[in-house]
């Protein structure tokens, strides 16, 4: 199982460079399922592997002039706050059984468990809807927006973009809502993200991907801080599977001039959607 673990690494990275997205959802499964760690600690691990892999898409982007380093700190303050509070006392802070209905006890790992595939399925619904009826269709999180280097390549970098205007309410709403669910769930939220750049900064699609992708990074490195205090870090296991994961994004990149990325999309947003819908069941019946 462990061995499906490292693999299934590699096809996270693989699916970040082929379609631009959605890998990084699968990381917290991949760790509780397959590697055998328990849900809390692998939310934490997941806050360092979605790190890594975002900050590695996000200097693609900052190369072709497509992040708004003013917005990624006015949005990302107030994530980074968020984020880092949830790991460093609220998750700890909550009790290990919270209730019970019957012989079901939901204890915290079936918990955030839950949580993380609710966001599963609304991160599928995403990448299944069809871009001609969503142009501005989110990506999924974690390097969950990560776009592929061909898309990077076609990129004018003479291409205009319009300055962003700020909604600081929406924007200060929008972080802490975001950090605070990065924090339970260890994941990037790329999808809750990227429309609130369009909507609150007024920023296009391409350079609301790149800032995101920073976000990202900075947010989820600054949780996985608040974690070292509560935890022990198995420093050799996160180093590992994060390069093998990096490893599949650049052999994804490479791929992703030979497949057709749109299908492969939709494709993947319905095997994500099945993965969600399976953890809801397994951890409510089956925990």
């Amino acid at each position: 199982m462990e061995i499906l673990g490292y693999i299934a690494a590699m096809l996270i990275g693989l699916s970040l460079g082929l379609i631009g997205g959605g890998g990084s959802i699968l990381t917290v499964p991949v760790l509780v399922y397959l590697i055998g760690l328990n849900p809390i600690l692998s939310t934490a691990y997941s806050l360092f592997i979605v790190g890594l892999t975002s900050l590695v898409g996000s200097w693609k982007f900052y190369k072709k002039g497509l992040v708004s380093l003013k917005t990624a700190v006015v949005f990302g303050l107030p994530s980074i706050v968020a984020v880092y509070a949830t790991r460093r006392y609220i998750v700890p802070a909550i009790p290990e059984n919270i209730f019970s209905v019957g012989d079901f006890i939901v204890t915290k790992g079936v918990l955030l468990m839950l949580l993380f595939a609710g966001l599963m399925v609304f991160a599928s619904i995403s990448m299944i809807k069809n871009k001609k009826e969503a142009p501005a269709e989110p990506a999924d999180t974690v390097n969950e927006n990560m776009d592929t280097e061909l898309d990077v390549e076609r990129i004018d970098p003479a291409e205009k973009h319009p300055k962003p205007t700020f909604n600081y309410g929406g924007i200060l709403a929008e972080g802490l809502v975001v950090g605070t669910l990065t924090g339970l769930v260890g994941a990037g939220g790329g999808f809750l993200i990227i429309p609130a750049l369009v909507l609150f900064s007024k920023l296009d699609m391409k350079m609301a991907v790149g800032t995101s992708l920073l976000i990202i990074a900075v947010k989820s490195l600054f949780g996985f801080l608040g974690d070292i205090y509560n935890y022990e870090i198995d420093w050799l296991f996160l180093a590992i599977f994060s390069i093998i994961s990096i490893a599949g994004i650049f052999i994804g990149t490479f791929l992703s001039t030979k497949v057709h990325a749109e299908k492969l999309k939709i494709s993947f947003g319905w095997f994500v959607l099945i993965m969600g819908i399976y953890i809801i069941i397994k951890e409510i019946f089956f925990a």
